[in-house]
């Protein structure tokens, strides 16, 4: 490859970087300055805002969104995992086994420990 053919990549670049840059600067002399207590303001989807805008959550929410998160994605690795059943290998396949022995153990272990079950 010759450093020509990559001339176009180069500019593109250029411009990918210098536009955000140009935006964000020039952006700031045509925004308007005026503040007040309103703009201020914690924004609660057009309420007025009551309290404190910092407020901690319970573990549970937390421990349910990475359960969640996790079993998405072994969701997508079984969807892959049964299009290709019957072409792969008998290695593959207990390697996928004890993928999702695993990932039982883990979902055993949560309902075990009682941190996701609001009953």
């Amino acid at each position: 490859m010759l450093a020509h053919e990559y001339i176009p990549i180069g500019i593109f670049a250029l411009i990918a970087l210098t536009f955000p840059v140009l935006t964000f600067f020039i952006g700031r002399f045509f925004r308007p300055h005026n503040d007040n207590a309103l703009k201020n303001s914690t924004y609660e989807c057009g309420e007025v805002p009551r309290g404190e805008a910092h407020i901690q959550f319970h573990f549970q929410y937390y421990m349910f969104a990475i359960l969640f998160v996790i079993f998405d994605l072994v969701v997508v690795f079984l969807v892959l995992w049964v299009q290709v059943y019957l072409d792969l290998e008998v290695s593959a396949k207990v390697v996928m086994l004890l993928f999702l022995l695993l990932t039982l153990l883990g979902l055993w272990y949560a309902f075990r420990k009682e941190d996701v079950i609001w009953i």
